[in-house]
Formats: C-alpha cells, sequence, structure tokens
C-alpha cells in the first residue's frame, strides 16, 4: 500500500520561499541580456553620419562618443552614453541574477559566483573605460580590453556551467542543453574574433564578435524565462 506522505505547513512555506526567490534570480538574468541588446540597438540607431554596422563595427564603438578613428575605424556615437549603461547594468544583474539562485551549496555555489563577480566586474570596466584606443596610443593598460574579455569569455563559461547545473537550478533540460551548445559555439566564436581584430583588416569583425557575444544574451534570456516559468508552476502546485 502506497502511504502518503502530508506536507507540514512549514516544508510548505519553505518551498513557496525557494520558489519565490527564484523568480527575481530569473528576471535578473533576462532583463541584463534585453537591456543590453536594447540599449545596443537604440544606440546604434542614434549613429547615422555614416550609419552604425552591426557587421563592420565593434560593439564597443558605440560606447565611444568621438569622432575620432581608432582600430582602422571611424567613431562617432551620439547615444555613447546609452550603450555604456547598457554595459553597466548587463555587469550588475548578472551578478544580482547568479547570486540569487538557489539549489546550489559550499565550492558549486562559490565556483558560481565568482564567475559571475567576473562577468559583472568586465560589464562594468567596459561601461567605464570606453574603447577608443587611448591605452594603445599612450602604451597604457588597456582595460576596457580586459573587460571585455572577462565579460566574454568568462560570459560563455558562465552559460555553460548554468547549462550543466539545469537540474539544480531549476531550468529546463531543453533550455540546458542549450546554453552548454550556446557558451560552446561562443569560446569558439571568440578565437575567431580574436584572430580577426588582430589582423587589423576588419573584415566582418562586428558579425563575428556578436557570435561571440550574443550567444551569451541568448543563453541568459533562455535560463531566466525557464527559471521563472517553473518557479511559476511550482509555486502554484502549492
Amino acid at each position: 500500500m502506497t502511504q502518503l506522505v502530508k506536507a507540514t505547513p512549514k516544508a510548505t512555506v519553505s518551498a513557496a520561499y525557494r520558489s519565490g526567490q527564484r523568480q527575481p534570480a530569473g528576471a535578473a538574468l533576462a532583463a541584463a541580456a534585453a537591456i543590453f541588446l536594447l540599449l545596443e540597438f537604440v544606440a546604434a540607431a542614434a549613429w547615422r553620419s555614416p550609419p552604425y554596422s552591426y557587421t563592420y563595427h565593434y560593439i564597443s564603438d558605440l560606447g565611444v562618443h568621438g569622432p575620432l578613428t581608432a582600430f582602422g575605424q571611424y567613431i562617432y556615437s551620439p547615444l555613447w552614453w546609452v550603450m555604456n549603461t547598457g554595459f553597466f547594468l548587463f555587469g550588475v544583474l548578472v551578478f544580482i541574477g547568479v547570486a540569487l539562485l538557489d539549489g546550489l551549496r559550499g565550492w558549486r555555489r562559490g565556483g558560481l559566483l565568482g564567475m559571475a563577480a567576473l562577468v559583472g566586474a568586465g560589464g562594468v570596466v567596459l561601461a567605464l573605460f570606453p574603447g577608443d584606443g587611448e591605452a594603445d596610443r599612450q602604451g597604457t593598460v588597456d582595460f576596457h580590453g580586459l573587460g571585455a574579455m572577462a565579460a566574454i569569455v568568462g560570459g560563455n563559461i558562465l552559460i555553460i556551467v548554468l547549462g550543466r547545473m539545469y537540474r539544480d537550478l531549476r531550468i529546463g533540460r531543453k533550455p540546458g542543453k542549450a546554453m552548454v551548445m550556446l557558451g560552446a559555439f561562443g569560446l569558439v566564436s571568440t578565437a575567431a574574433f580574436l584572430a580577426v581584430a588582430g589582423s587589423g583588416t576588419n573584415v566582418l569583425v562586428g558579425l563575428v564578435e556578436r557570435c561571440a557575444v550574443y550567444p551569451i544574451l541568448i543563453g541568459l534570456i533562455s535560463a531566466g524565462v525557464s527559471i521563472c516559468r517553473r518557479s511559476y508552476r511550482d509555486t502554484a502546485a502549492l
């Protein structure tokens, strides 16, 4: 005979709390990517003389007021502050979203938070140190480049780790597997981006860079939406 065990009020309240905590986490992760994409579009739309190109220009060009020439490109972004706001909010929201995730303890949680901190710091550094090429001209530390690598490499690794931990983090199985593939594609694209950028030819450099960055954004939205949906179903079932 199957024995039915009735959940205690304390257990129900605890489950409801954990489920409710996951919703802000999912919302923050999805918002980090959505805000980045939205503010990138707004800044790009304001760049009209000549028009900004998603395939030719670097993403970081949108955060430089100009007008000036750097890395073989003419840069003039009227809404430079909009893109830098996008970089900053992206970094902050990624860290907040991961910090709010429930389901991991000990070194696994510490490692995940460390990776999120790296990505978050990268976004903030991108906002505070625009990629205007001044560091290269002066021979000083290129903080913008360091921030970009922290955000791009760290972001793709973060997506892979989140995808592999989908059971513990209450991410759907299909989104979890998709995130692993997205992160792997992003890392390969990062190597291609560094090769193209290092060659100085600027051949489709904007497109290749977005192949490295957009998998992070798609992965964050996938994780965030999946977490919110499963959290809502869990709450409704209590």
